[in-house]
């Protein structure tokens, strides 16, 4: 791991997750997350679960990047690769992938969890080693 650039984490309740999976239905999901994420994710008892602590880790990174949502970042631009039985890995692209260029940060390490009816994700953004 090289210098460490900066940290964030999120916390999601899976109550309201799962509420605005409900209200906002496909449209939410695609809006938020790759069509990668989803297809990785599938459809059973834990999507939610796996959603959510996704849903954590780009907000999460936002907080690492010192940015909101908007024009020049979307939720899109951060992707979860692996999971399950694999470690997660975050990929970045667009004006997520600008941003942390511009900070000089070139590693991300994340770490997921979910239990107890809440995600949490922690992002931690390094130069390279």
């Amino acid at each position: 791991m090289g210098q460490v650039k900066g940290v964030g984490t999120d916390l999601v309740s899976l109550e309201r997750f799962r509420a605005s999976l409900e209200r906002y239905g496909e449209a939410f999901r695609r809006r938020v997350f790759t069509d990668d994420e989803l297809d990785r994710v599938g459809k059973g008892p834990r999507t939610a679960e796996r959603l959510a602590a996704r849903f954590a880790a780009k907000e999460a990174v936002m907080k690492l990047l010192g940015t909101g949502w908007g024009a020049d970042v979307a939720f899109r631009d951060v992707e979860v690769v692996g999971g399950g039985d694999e470690r997660p890995v975050l990929r970045l692209t667009g004006g997520a992938a600008r941003v942390a260029a511009d900070q000089g940060i070139e590693e991300l390490h994340l770490s997921l969890s979910h239990d107890a009816g809440m995600a949490v994700a922690f992002v931690v953004g390094c130069t390279a080693s």
